[in-house]
């Protein structure tokens, strides 16, 4: 299996756990909105003026016209093309954007031979990289060490993955992630658990989420061949069929928690189907 790195495409001023960009200083919208609506109204001013129209005309004509260039047009064209110094820090500097922390998550297979995570954690730590969070999925041979890793900004994903195997892991997978990533394992479970009991019909998204796989319809069409497969039952004739890149297989540890909740859907629709036919019984 080749070792998989994705890199992100986030603006730079961007939140990392939502993406959306920080609202901009008051001055520099009240700046931004004056640059873009003075000249439209100076020239239609200047237009309609000269044509010397009805005084109704001219009213109706420099409202329509202004409100529609303005709102739908200008302004919206002036954000994007000062959308960099609108939402930038008020020196113009990134300094603590670009010495701040990116957060990964890896996937690594690693012998089962003691010390083995600290030898990653040291490889990782020559790099001012912090395992922040890490779980490990026991397979045939050997494990697979999922890892949360906090690095400085200008630390390249290359650079992790060559720290990594060089503490002993192969077949790397580096992708970008968020804070919402350092959500505990166990507690997401248990909330999609919940999510599953008060609605069945829930559960292909659920397990979909708690995989982090696409939810594939086979009554619609087959799956990809080139990519990591899943079937889970759920008490139907058809499974449900989830899919993840081929570099990412799913662990036996995921395979189980998805079952789990299928379990979960399959009783609580029996218990359902059981009250509806107690209550449908006369006395």
């Amino acid at each position: 299996m080749t070792d998989a790195v994705r890199e992100p495409g986030v603006h730079v001023n961007a939140c990392e756990a939502c993406g959306r960009l920080p609202h901009p200083r008051r001055v520099r919208l009240a700046l931004a909105k004056l640059c873009a609506v003075f000249p439209v109204e100076l020239l239609l001013h200047a237009l309609v003026i000269h044509f010397h129209a009805s005084y109704l005309l001219t009213v109706t004509v420099l409202t329509v016209t202004t409100t529609v260039l303005v709102i739908w047009v200008v302004e919206p064209s002036a954000m994007r093309l000062l959308g960099g110094w609108l939402h930038g820090p008020p020196g113009g500097e990134h300094g603590p954007l670009t010495t701040g922390q990116s957060l990964w998550r890896i996937r690594a297979r690693v012998s089962d031979r003691p010390g083995q995570l600290e030898s990653l954690a040291h490889h990782l730590a020559e790099l001012d990289a912090n395992i922040l969070t890490v779980h490990v999925h026991h397979l045939d041979g050997g494990s697979l060490d999922e890892l949360i890793v906090g690095a400085c900004r200008e630390t390249s994903p290359d650079a992790l993955s060559k720290a990594v195997r060089a503490g002993g892991g192969h077949s790397v997978g580096i992708w970008p992630a968020s804070a919402l990533a350092l959500i505990d394992g166990q507690t997401k479970a248990l909330t999609l658990a919940a999510r599953v009991a008060a609605d069945p019909s829930e559960l292909p998204l659920s397990i979909a989420e708690l995989l982090g796989a696409q939810y594939v319809d086979s009554r619609v069409g087959d799956h990809p061949t080139a990519a990591a497969c899943v079937e889970i039952p759920s008490g139907d004739d058809a499974p449900l069929v989830f899919v993840r890149p081929a570099d990412e297989p799913f662990t036996p540890a995921e395979i189980a928690r998805a079952r789990r909740l299928g379990e979960l859907a399959q009783k609580t629709r029996q218990r359902s189907e059981a009250g509806g036919r107690t209550s449908a019984t006369p006395a």
